[in-house]
Parts: structure tokens; C-alpha cells; sequence
């Protein structure tokens, strides 16, 4: 799959793909903690940026409540460690469980009652609301006041319980980033891929060809919900604190789906360059409106809000199919 995959890219991409490869791999030694943490950031968007196109992208359902996924595996890894000592290896188990559960119920309900389209967004939103509120009052893992991960000085290095430095957590982002697009690769060539992509671009031809079309959905769903919740756990334990109002609230699943409509819906590359092109962006916006003295609320919205408009406006199938059109970086077809 991935021979096909280089095979498709030109000459020109390879190489870049492959000086790509070295330089995030030297980051650690050439940048500070301030740039590496910038990294760390971009390499979890890349990931969960891949995990949201094989919902939309490439099955054709728009979630706008994956903020469910990523708060709940979250707050279930921190929990079970917090509270019972056991670690986020093994809490991944559970807490990615929990997440596949709760999309099998939410897609049973949309496909019972077929919910489509932007009706299903609601859903979703609705969900990723619910959990907010209820997060919001379970004294268990904090309520609204915030859960907190222990710190100490002694658990430094046990990378089994996910305690490390920038360098630790920077190579753990981009293993996740770079395994993230393998599967989506490897998946978009596959028969379950190839049955995707026939229900996004028309469902009654899908179905006319044998295709089911809601247990094609659902099984994206449920990879994407796993996906998405294996970035909780490792958000929980890198950031070690957690709160309702920031991990479940819309605008933490408006971050997650940013990269891939920057970059490109349904490509591979998509939401890697958008998650290049987001994170920098907002943290030189945080860096200019700090300088100036601009710190109104939503200023860094209002910006993000412009540029993707802009970029709707002007490239509304994203940044990567111009960008590989104006550099040639796939092979002319045989």
C-alpha cells in the first residue's frame, strides 16, 4: 500500500517527503521547548486532523462533536490513573472502548432514524454538549473546577506512565502523526475504503452495488471516534489538567476539523500541511495581538475565522490539491 502510495507521488515529492522526514526526526536537537511544544502541537492536529477525514473525508458524514471522543478518553485514562494507579497503556484499552460505545450508540441512532447531513452534525454536537454538562457535575474527576494529573519530579522519565520531557512527548506526537497517515493510506486502498468513498460520492449507486451503506458509515465512524480518542489519552497526560468547558466544548472540535479543510477534505496530505499551516498561524497571532496590546476576547478567532473563509473562498478543495497541481507532486498517470 505504501509503495503505491510513493509510487503516486513524483519524483520531487519523494524527495521533499523524505527531507520532511529527517528534519521532524532531528527537531528535538535543532529547536528549543518553545518551537518543539509548537511541533508537539502540530503533529497531534496531523493526527487527529487524519482521524476526522476518514469520517467526512472519506465516508462523507461531518461530525462537529469530536470533542466527545477526545474528552472522554481523556477524562477516563486520567481517572483510572488518578484514582486507581492504573497507567495510560493500559487505560488506553478502556477509555478507547468507552469512545467506540458511545459512537455505536450515536451512529445507531442516526442511521436508525436516518439522520443525514447537517442534521447528523447536530447529533453530534448535542452529544458532545451532554458530555460537557455531565462532566461539569461529576465530583469523581473534578466537575467544573478541573481534573489535575500529579507532577512530581520522581515520575520524570517513566515513559510508561507517560511521564517525559518535550522530547518525549514530540517523538510520541509524530509516531502518532506518521501511523495515522499509514492507516489512512493503507485503509483509502483498501475494499472498506474503496466502499467509503462509493457512499460519500452517492449513496443510492453505493447501494445498488451491494454496498451497506450504514455499516460502511458505521465502521468509519467507530475508527474515527478510536482515533480521536487515543489523542485524549495522550492530551490528558501531557497538558495534565482537564476541563469540561475546554476539552468537550465546540470550539476544541472546530480545532480538530480545521486541518483537514485547510489542507484538503478526503486527501492524505491535507491535513498534515494544514495542521503546518494552523498551529504556527495561531501562535504567531497569540505572539502579534500580545505585542500590540490586542487581547480582546475572540480576536484569535475572529482572525481564524477570516483566513479559513479565505481560504473556502479561494481554494475551496484546500491547500494540498493546488499546492501538489502547482508543484507537480504526483506522477503524470500511465
Amino acid at each position: 500500500m505504501i509503495t503505491e502510495l510513493l509510487a503516486s507521488l513524483s519524483a520531487r515529492a519523494r524527495i521533499l517527503l523524505a527531507a520532511l522526514t529527517i528534519v521532524m526526526l532531528a527537531a528535538p536537537l535543532l529547536l528549543d521547548r518553545y518551537l518543539l511544544s509548537v511541533l508537539i502541537l502540530v503533529c497531534l492536529a496531523a493526527y487527529t486532523g487524519q482521524a476526522w477525514n476518514i469520517l467526512l473525508g472519506f465516508a462523507g458524514l461531518l461530525s462537529l462533536g469530536h470533542a466527545l471522543y477526545f474528552g472522554l478518553a481523556a477524562y477516563i485514562s486520567a481517572a483510572l490513573y488518578v484514582h486507581f494507579g492504573i497507567g495510560p497503556w493500559l487505560a488506553l484499552f478502556p477509555a478507547v472502548a468507552a469512545c467506540v460505545i458511545v459512537a455505536a450508540l450515536l451512529g445507531w441512532l442516526a442511521f436508525r432514524f436516518r439522520i443525514d447531513g447537517v442534521y447528523f452534525a447536530l447529533l453530534t454536537i448535542a452529544f458532545a454538549e451532554v458530555a460537557r454538562v455531565g462532566f461539569d457535575h461529576i465530583g469523581f474527576t473534578g466537575g467544573a473546577g478541573g481534573f489535575f494529573l500529579p507532577v512530581r519530579s520522581e515520575d520524570q522519565g517513566q515513559w510508561w506512565n507517560l511521564r517525559g520531557g518535550p522530547t518525549f512527548f514530540y517523538y510520541l506526537a509524530l509516531l502518532l502523526a506518521a501511523g495515522a497517515f499509514v492507516l489512512c493510506a493503507m485503509l483509502r486502498r483498501s475494499r472498506v475504503g474503496h466502499a467509503w468513498l462509493a457512499v460519500r460520492e452517492d449513496p443510492e449507486a453505493a447501494r445498488a452495488l451491494g454496498i451497506n451503506i450504514n455499516r460502511a458509515r458505521m465502521s468509519a465512524l467507530l475508527l474515527s471516534a478510536g482515533m480521536t480518542g487515543i489523542a485524549g489519552v495522550f492530551q490528558a497526560f501531557y497538558a495534565n489538567n482537564l476541563f469540561p468547558s475546554q476539552i468537550f466544548d465546540i470550539s476544541r472540535s472546530i480545532d480538530i476539523i480545521l486541518a483537514p479543510i485547510i489542507g484538503g477534505v478526503g486527501t492524505l496530505f491535507g491535513p498534515i500541511l494544514g495542521a503546518f499551516v494552523l498551529i504556527p498561524l495561531g501562535e504567531a497571532l497569540t505572539a502579534v495581538t500580545g505585542a500590540i496590546g490586542l487581547n480582546a476576547p475572540g480576536t484569535k478567532a475572529l482572525f481564524f475565522g477570516l483566513f479559513l473563509m479565505a481560504i473556502i473562498a479561494g481554494v475551496p478543495s484546500g491547500l494540498w490539491p493546488r499546492l501538489a497541481a502547482a508543484f507537480r507532486l504526483r506522477s503524470a498517470p500511465r
